[in-house]
């Protein structure tokens, strides 16, 4: 139950409300506390989650499946290279497949944007998006504010600033519709071809010089550039982004003297980011890894609760 209200998947933030985010994040919190005393419920036992990733994934997919078991529930990881994904089957077929065996969480990262919604259009299993397309990473924006807020114990007012390929990034994509709700200021600087058209419209300032965008700045996030994702225009070379656009110490003093410094992972050392800048104490991206299964066993205490209505046995009959 979230703000009151029953919330069958997690989608994405653009159409959450700050309360719902608050929500997350507070029980965030509890399951990180619960996290590091090791101290875990079995609420879950009865419960399945099935991991399924039509591209590949380290952390997400990972901390998914952790956070399942330290709540006691069953844990199916799906290898698409090895499904019958390879034969041909439909996305709706192979979750109707999964719906016939009595799952109850899916989460399911895909290279076409849209495909978690339009899974969870055609069942009853509660879709979490773990990725899709450009589009959002939900679950990766929420451990990222949750981050925040522990290390600086506020969002509202905070200055963050995002640099690298915003264009191709659903985690860019997710923190902004996030963070600009909970009242941060954010700006985002990055090759103009790595710039969406109009990401003003999303509230946020475009810095055509990193250095604008460092300044004063309480949280410095930088981003993957996703050569996979690349489909014409001007790419610089990693030298030439490293020169304009990498995150070196020298950079980092713009920031204000207690920025934190953030990656989503998975991160190119000495290209986005300086080897020596990653490895400060002013680096928070081993913590955000930590974060990600905590806020991840929040979510799967969260959304589902109208499976609880709507039986086992009853999932299991064909339609």
């Amino acid at each position: 139950m979230i703000g009151g209200i029953v919330m069958k998947d997690l989608l994405g933030l653009r159409d959450m409300s700050r309360g719902e985010i608050e929500e997350i994040l507070d029980e965030g919190f509890r399951q990180y506390e619960s996290l590091i005393n090791r101290d875990f419920s079995n609420e879950l036992n009865e419960k399945t989650l099935v991991t399924l990733f039509y591209e590949p994934s380290t952390r997400t997919r990972a901390s998914f499946e952790l956070a399942a078991k330290n709540l006691g529930a069953r844990v199916i990881s799906i290898e698409t290279s090895t499904s019958s994904v390879r034969k041909g089957e439909s996305l709706i077929d192979t979750i109707r497949t999964l719906e016939s065996m009595g799952v109850d969480y899916i989460a399911m990262r895909h290279p076409m944007t849209g495909a978690p919604h339009l899974a969870a259009r055609f069942s009853t299993v509660s879709m979490i998006n773990a990725g899709d397309g450009i589009n959002e990473h939900p679950t990766q924006a929420l451990l990222d504010m949750l981050t925040m807020l522990k290390e600086k114990g506020r969002i509202e007012g905070l200055n963050i600033c995002i640099v690298g390929d915003i264009l191709h990034s659903r985690v860019a994509r997710s923190n902004i519709f996030g963070l600009t709700k909970m009242g941060a200021n954010v700006r985002v600087s990055g090759p103009p071809t790595m710039i969406p058209s109009g990401i003003e419209s999303m509230g946020v300032e475009v810095c055509d010089r990193v250095e604008e965008a460092l300044e004063d700045a309480d949280v410095v996030m930088a981003l993957r550039i996703q050569m996979e994702r690349q489909s014409g225009g001007f790419i610089p070379s990693l030298s030439e982004y490293t020169r304009f656009y990498g995150i070196t110490r020298e950079r980092v003093g713009m920031a204000r003297p207690d920025a934190i410094i953030m990656h989503p992972g998975p991160m190119n050392r000495g290209v986005e980011i300086e080897y020596g800048v990653a490895s400060s104490q002013a680096s928070v991206i081993e913590e955000q890894v930590t974060m990600g299964v905590a806020l991840r066993m929040a979510i799967l205490k969260l959304i589902g609760r109208e499976i609880d209505a709507y039986p086992y046995k009853k999932r299991l009959c064909c339609r």
